[in-house]
């Protein structure tokens, strides 16, 4: 369980010379041997950088990042059918695109509907890689998609629908194999798709062995829902789970068990995923709505639907039971809008984490850029606004934008506009209290060698923060934020890291592991 305020990250600096380590305390014009030429524990790190002022404009750590949908071929691949070739190609291209508008996390999914973008002995292969439920692409995409984002310094979160099981409700056109065939009593028919049963504790256990199935092969830094659980209203009529409710209902109401079902859910894979690897993050996108004031008055000032009556989704519970290490409302409503105002539901979800160490991000709606039904969303300031407004509240901790496709085809030019005025700068991801990790031994022997930096690799760090002062001091409060800050580097193999220095200045070189647990800075020898 995650309790309690996390502790801000910060990172002293240690400066090489004549072979001692200098370490800057929190007057930064003042450098003092330490004893027998070590670096400080953490503790002091973060005390002497931690009195350096700030740029709101410059944060040093912030999660920027991107859903990439799989499901009917959103973002990737774009059609069934299409060789790994091509299928590989397309994904570097998204990658690339967000790589540019400098975005540090992407969120990939992976089980659409009871199906698998990765090779699985629990689900069949999806039908929006090669059009046929069931066929083999003749490749397993994951490793490769998760390999291609750590090159680009991304985090790879592996996105699940928990509850969809097909869309199509004649089970007869999937694979004898698949679960919903296996086990037709675990299946409800809504509408026109089929979806599994939240109340059956098998349906449970099920989703929960194909997540830890995931996180147990394959290296992902993230288990990611979304805010699909029990199915939204609609034409469907009646979710048919009488049968489960009279079996283990247990004298509750309908609503409060079908909420306590997703509930079940949620803490059985948050301790899946921790107990299988401690250092993989999970986290829920819900609908932007918990509940609407006139529902409860702890709820927000909207008049939306209501995700904890409609869906049965209570993210309060979950971020009041610390069951998630983050959630990602999705806010896709302008500010202004009086049904669901973002200026109302930002501040919303900041006051519900607050004085926790559940991390709030900010579900974006890039793809509502340009719509012609909502005036403000053909103004090309709106999106960037949501992320100016966001500074006023130190709990959001960064945003996500839906979907790959809009970040690549820059609506309005609004990604051009956030990466000005919000990304001019890479930052390090949020740390999460609880998922272990630790900062390794600060870089050593940093030189400049004509137009690149070099450094001997340090054990244990993942990639490396690499910064450049133009002016001002080169003491802690150089790091204290982003604005000096150049580029995080994925690490290489060797003994040796190097980097191709962009213009003049002191170069710093700081590790970070795979959490982004930050190490002192060094700073660069002059030739």
């Amino acid at each position: 369980m995650r309790t309690g305020r996390p502790l801000l990250a910060a990172a002293a600096l240690a400066v090489l010379t004549a072979g001692t380590a200098y370490v800057f305390g929190p007057d930064a014009g003042t450098a003092a041997p330490s004893a027998g030429g070590t670096v400080p524990e953490a503790p002091e790190a973060v005390a002497a950088a931690s009195s350096c002022p700030v740029d709101a404009r410059f944060p040093k750590r912030q999660l920027r990042g991107v859903w990439i949908a799989t499901v009917n071929n959103i973002d990737w691949p774009t059609r069934t059918g299409l060789s790994p070739s091509a299928q590989q190609a397309e994904y570097v291209k998204l990658l690339d695109d967000a790589a540019e508008r400098r975005l540090n996390a992407v969120f990939v999914q992976v089980r659409p509907a009871s199906d698998a973008f990765y090779r699985s002995s629990l689900e069949p292969w999806s039908r929006f890689l090669t059009g046929t439920a069931g066929k083999d692409p003749g490749w397993d995409p994951l490793p490769f998609l998760i390999a291609e984002a750590r090159k680009r310094g991304m985090e790879f979160h592996a996105w699940f629908n928990p509850y969809r099981a097909a869309y199509d409700t004649d089970r007869s056109k999937l694979p004898a194999s698949h679960p919903a065939r296996v086990r037709p009593d675990w299946v409800v028919k809504y509408g026109d798709r089929l979806y599994y049963n939240p109340g059956l504790p098998e349906v449970r256990d099920h989703v929960t062995k194909v997540i830890t199935d995931v996180v147990r092969r394959y290296d992902v830094d993230g288990v990611h829902f979304d805010d699909y659980f029990y199915p939204y209203p609609g034409g469907g009529g009646t979710f048919r789970d009488g049968a489960a409710f009279a079996r283990y209902g247990g004298g509750m109401k309908l609503a409060d068990w079908r909420r306590a079902n997703v509930n079940k859910l949620v803490a059985q894979v948050d301790r899946a995923v921790h107990t299988t690897k401690k250092h993989v993050k999970f986290g829920i996108s819900p609908f932007g709505i918990w509940r609407n004031a006139s529902n409860d008055p702890s709820g927000s000032a909207t008049r939306g639907m209501s995700a904890y009556d409609a869906i049965y989704a209570d993210s309060r519970h979950w971020i009041r039971s610390g069951t998630v290490d983050y959630v990602m409302p999705q806010l896709y409503w302008p500010r202004g809008f009086q049904i669901a105002d973002y200026d109302v539901l930002a501040p919303w979800w900041a006051k519900e984490v607050r004085g926790t160490d559940v991390h709030l991000y900010i579900g974006q709606a890039l793809y509502r850029v340009g719509a012609t039904d909502t005036p403000a969303w053909r103004r090309p300031g709106e999106l960037p606004s949501h992320l100016t407004r966001n500074r006023k509240y130190p709990e959001i901790r960064g945003d996500v934008y839906f979907s790959a496709k809009q970040v690549s085809s820059n609506p309005l030019r609004v990604m051009d506009r956030i990466t000005a005025d919000h990304y001019a700068r890479p930052a390090l991801r949020p740390l999460i209290k609880g998922l272990g990790g630790k900062a390794p031994d600060r870089p050593r022997d940093v030189r400049v060698e004509g137009a690149k930096l070099s450094w001997k690799s340090s054990p244990g760090a993942a990639s490396y923060a690499v910064y450049r002062v133009t002016s001002g001091g080169t003491g802690a409060c150089a790091v204290a934020d982003a604005r000096n800050l150049v580029a995080i580097v994925p690490a290489a193999g060797g003994a040796r890291q190097t980097f191709a220095m962009r213009g003049t200045g002191t170069y710093l070189v700081s590790a970070l592991d795979r959490l982004h647990h930050e190490s002192p800075a060094t700073r660069a020898a002059l030739p």
